[in-house]
């Protein structure tokens, strides 16, 4: 199985940024993407960010400009930068993976984070 722990979360004031960290560990056979998604409360979960395996990258239209999601392959850790926070970024992230484990190398599933809080507020 696949085991992820995301770090980073907190209070910060508008303006202000936050960084999430997302390290996967287990019985790793190869990760096909990583990628970032919140809910606020009342609302659906949605996709933040996300990246692949060839470094391909995509946003939700509203961070687009002040979010940036990046990967340490070696570390099998993803990362979401986020800079001019707004209160409507506040929501708990969550971290997802799609990977694959040793044995079943021939099998892609979804692992999910537990979520870290994230609160702009002055």
């Amino acid at each position: 199985q696949v085991q992820l722990v995301e770090s980073g979360g907190g209070l910060v004031q508008p303006g202000g940024s936050l960084r999430l960290s997302c390290a996967a560990s287990g019985s790793i056979f190869s990760i096909d993407s990583m990628g970032w998604y919140r809910q606020a409360p009342g609302k659906q979960r949605e996709l933040v960010a996300f990246i692949t395996n060839r470094v391909i990258t995509d946003y939700t239209d509203s961070v687009k400009g002040r979010f940036t999601i990046s990967r340490d392959i070696a570390k099998n850790t993803v990362y979401l930068e986020m800079n001019s926070l707004k209160p409507e970024d506040t929501a708990v992230y969550y971290c997802r993976v799609i990977a694959a484990i040793l044995s079943r190398p021939g099998v892609s599933d979804i692992y999910w984070g537990q979520g870290t809080q994230v609160t702009v507020s002055s």
